[in-house]
């Protein structure tokens, strides 16, 4: 079984940012929001911290209650000071948390998150201004995913450009999953993207974007990458059977989603994303500054 660890290919993304940041002797302010006791908030709180510190940026995290949260978001918000914003998730587990992510101003939006930057995704729009200057934020987690499924040409016959291959997404969050189908569809993939109720195969191209159904059979049987992001030990492991020969499997869930047997099969096993995704956030944060808020 080939394997491929996150960590080497995210230091070369932290290293190209460090560089930067430390030739243009820029300062950069992000303010982290951090308003649960949720374990893996937490972990994600410090790995951000450990990241901003190792490429320079200036990282503030700002604990409260989740009564005090909308403001100490709207103030950071207001503070031309502050030139990027997280926050972590869940704080209440509902709606509420959706409601929030609508709030961060798109300019400050490291996680790519806000309502702004996922249309421009879904509309498959790559710049923020008519002059093509600023190219368009994306997800932090799915653009890690991109990003590592892109040096996989090192490890086997396929990479970027995605056209023509066939992919399957167990995963239709609207803050990984989706997103992603959508980013590999945009670059001519044949996406299949599943969640608790079933399968889609995702077409950009058609008028109703999600429209045939799909079996997890047929999906896998044809995929050459397999994408798992489940975070339930009841959900159903990908068997090695399932897969099509020399298909590459990525697990970003931290519950394991693929049998052994699976992983030994697989072409290529990538069984983590979560420093990729910290690199993708300090990435986003340098491209933020660049556009909207360097002083020229």
């Amino acid at each position: 079984m080939k394997v491929l660890e996150p960590n080497p290919v995210a230091a070369s993304f932290r290293d190209a940012v460090r560089r930067q940041i430390s030739e243009e002797q820029l300062t950069i302010n992000i303010v982290g929001i951090l308003a649960s006791d949720d374990p893996a908030s937490i972990t994600y709180a410090d790995y951000t911290r450990a990241g901003c510190e190792d490429v320079g940026i200036h990282f503030d995290l700002r604990k409260c209650e989740p009564e005090s949260v909308r403001a100490t978001l709207e103030a950071a918000n207001r503070d031309s000071a502050v030139h990027g914003i997280f926050v972590y998730y869940p704080i209440w587990g509902d709606k509420r948390d959706a409601e929030l992510r609508d709030l961060i101003s798109p300019h400050k939006d490291v996680e790519g998150l806000s309502p702004h930057w996922i249309k421009k995704l879904y509309a498959n729009e790559r710049f923020d201004d008519t002059e093509r200057r600023f190219k368009s934020i994306l997800p932090c987690t799915p653009l890690a995913i991109i990003k590592l499924l892109e040096v996989t040409e090192a490890y086997a016959p396929f990479g970027l450009p995605f056209g023509g291959q066939q992919i399957t997404i167990f995963n239709r969050s609207e803050v990984v999953g989706r997103p992603l189908a959508y980013m590999l569809s945009n670059d001519g993939a044949r996406v299949y993207s599943f969640d608790i109720n079933g399968g889609f195969v995702v077409d950009v191209n058609s008028s109703d974007h999600e429209s045939r159904p799909v079996t997890r059979e047929e999906a896998l049987s044809q995929s050459d990458i397999v994408i798992t992001g489940v975070p339930s030990p009841h959900f159903e492991k990908v068997r090695a059977e399932e897969l099509k020969p020399g298909a590459i499997c990525l697990n970003f869930s931290y519950i394991q989603n693929f049998e052994p047997e699976a992983k030994e099969a697989a072409s290529l096993y990538i069984p983590r994303v979560g420093p990729m995704t910290v690199a993708m956030c300090m990435r986003n944060a340098l491209q933020l500054y660049h556009n909207y808020h360097h002083e020229v």
